[in-house]
């Protein structure tokens, strides 16, 4: 891989990385709600869902996905319905009034929050066809896939690290406009119905979205 094609990719993933998705509103509802550092477990997740994306459409069967109507449609409703999930339970997450009478938001499991962050994005179908589509580009036929992959996927990663935990340090910024109750719950029902905004969009997702 020649260092003009991995500037490309890496000025790609740049501007992908930073467009408003998924992941960023899920960073950001995460950094308001439990700060920074407790958000790191769901970004890391995230970026586990993003490696299993890309070696799948590395591997060639995220080509298999979209030629196949039926398994694209599984993967397109299990995303959706898991991003709309996220939305209504935090939607309806309770919030409690603590000894210094401020509002007090239940904290995950570390589990939790990275199986939270890893399925968001490895259940996303837009994943699938950009890697589908975008990858390719990247790749020299004549040298070994396992490499280039590597490459790809480090840079990627890196860089949607560094992004969704600048998402997640601009949103912990303002916890202090979110101490009672009431703010606390508009935030939840904000971030919550933006979750289940992005589920629902997925629903209008087109295989043919990969050839376009």
């Amino acid at each position: 891989m020649s260092f003009a094609t991995w500037f490309t990719f890496f000025v790609a993933a740049c501007i992908i990385a930073i467009s408003p998705g998924s992941g960023a509103v899920l960073s950001m509802s995460h950094g308001l709600s439990y700060g920074v550092r407790r958000t790191t477990p769901t970004i890391v997740g995230l970026q586990s869902g993003l490696l299993v994306v890309l070696f799948i459409a590395g591997a060639g069967v995220g080509s298999l996905l979209l030629a196949s109507e039926v398994a694209f449609n599984i993967v397109k409703t299990v995303g959706a319905l898991y991003l709309i999930y996220l939305g209504l339970s935090q939607w309806r997450a309770k919030v409690s009034i603590g000894e210094q009478k401020r509002a007090e938001v239940a904290v995950p499991s570390v589990k939790k929050r990275f199986l939270t962050g890893f399925l968001t994005n490895a259940t996303n179908p837009k994943g699938i066809i950009f890697m589908v589509a975008v990858l390719p580009q990247f790749i020299t036929k004549d040298a070994p896939l396992l490499p280039q992959l590597l490459i790809l996927a480090v840079t990627m990663c890196c860089i949607d690290l560094v992004v969704m935990h600048s998402y997640a340090f601009l949103a912990s910024s303002m916890q202090r406009f979110f101490r009672d109750a009431g703010a606390v719950k508009k935030q939840n029902r904000v971030f919550g119905g933006l979750l289940m905004a992005v589920g629902a969009a997925l629903f209008f997702v087109k295989r043919g979205g990969a050839t376009a």
